[in-house]
């Protein structure tokens, strides 16, 4: 499974949204309605899943699924 894969299936189950929804353009918190305490969960989960770390001044910059995952693939 690839890593857009991953992180829609995990954004998929911790916004309760259904997956095919979920694009690399979707904006986390416009689009799907999310808060603060959900992208501090999202980071959370995407640390345990993909081992990286996200510093508090990287997370204002992951507006977009895209952006996710590119921050993802770069830096695990």
């Amino acid at each position: 499974m690839d890593v857009f894969e991953r992180i829609r299936t995990l954004l998929a189950e911790q916004l309760d949204i259904e997956e095919d929804k979920i694009t690399m353009d979707s904006n986390i918190m416009n689009d799907f309605e999310a808060d603060s305490l959900d992208v501090v969960d999202m980071v959370m989960s995407l640390e345990d899943e993909f081992g990286v770390e996200i510093p508090d001044e990287e997370v204002e910059n992951l507006q977009t699924v895209g952006d996710v995952v590119r921050y993802v693939e770069e830096n695990s």
